[in-house]
């Protein structure tokens, strides 16, 4: 599944739902299904700066050059938040990453339902998440 089918799919699944408690429950849902990091992996490396909540992401290299992402939260509405960006990012190369818009945060209104704090750890998961591939692209330039 591409990038944009992977987003158009989470439009879809958001907007199925008219009202916002149950577009949080669904965030809610989607990162208790995520599995757990290791505790050797929730290191002040893998943690992202700039988020609220405790944020743990680590990225993977696999054989074929796609990039594997993996993240916890210490808060639900935030873990389900990186789930989604998992989802859209995950199984990718390092260039289909740099070149994505992420165009679904705008169209399920995520942005303008979270609070500032919330939204600016957004933008740094997914700040984060552009910098593993840019460093993925560099290592095999």
């Amino acid at each position: 599944m591409t990038i944009n089918e992977t987003q158009d799919a989470i439009i879809e699944e958001f907007t199925s739902l008219d009202d916002w408690m149950d577009r949080y429950q669904l965030l809610i849902d989607l990162g208790e299904e995520q599995e757990p990091l290791q505790e050797s992996e929730k290191t002040e490396s893998n943690l992202i700066d700039g988020c609220q909540s405790r944020v743990w992401l680590v990225c993977d290299e696999n054989a074929d050059g796609r990039l594997t992402f993996r993240a916890e939260s210490d808060a639900l509405i935030v873990k389900g938040i990186v789930c989604l960006l998992i989802r859209v990012l995950s199984g990718h190369t390092p260039q289909e990453i740099l070149d994505a818009d992420l165009y679904f945060i705008p169209r399920i209104g995520l942005e303008e339902h979270l609070s500032p704090t919330r939204a600016n750890g957004l933008l740094a998961m997914v700040r984060q998440m552009r910098n593993y591939a840019l460093a993925f692209q560099a290592k095999r330039a």
